[in-house]
């Protein structure tokens, strides 16, 4: 089985992906309607064994608008002037969605309260920094008053 590395867990089979080359956008010169190197990926994303359900969920969240309502995943690559530029970019962009999406969540974060020692310490800095800009303070009548 020929495939796409993503990380080490998780492989794209080649055969899932569907490439077409359509013409670039844009100015281009002699070629621009005449060369089609701009490159349309497709891959069915949500009909794919190759990956699990958990990181079916946070594709469909990172893809966005590029997520079709069939479930079909489209990269297009028009970055570069020639096909294999672009192809190469498109399957990059794909891995890098994917290998985004298949990140272990983040630990859950169990809240904490401050040690004794540090508030303590919090309330002694405070005291002090209160004494400091009493000294400052003159005793003697404000005149905006």
């Amino acid at each position: 089985m020929a495939g796409i590395r993503i990380t080490d867990r998780v492989w794209i089979d080649e055969a899932e992906i569907t490439l077409s080359f359509i013409r670039s956008a844009g100015p281009g010169g002699q070629n621009v309607n005449k060369v089609e190197t701009a490159v349309q990926l497709r891959w069915a994303m949500t009909a794919s064994p190759s990956i699990d359900d958990r990181v079916k969920a946070n594709l469909k969240a990172l893809a966005g608008r590029r997520l079709s309502k069939d479930g079909i995943l489209v990269l297009t690559a028009h970055r570069h002037r020639t096909q294999e530029r672009n192809r190469a970019d498109a399957l990059e962009r794909l891995a890098a969605l994917v290998r985004e999406a298949a990140k272990p969540p983040a630990p859950v974060r169990r809240p904490t309260r401050p040690t004794r020692g540090s508030n303590e310490r919090r309330l002694t800095a405070k005291t002090v920094r209160s004494a400091l800009k009493g000294t400052r303070r003159m005793d003697r009548p404000d005149p905006d008053a």
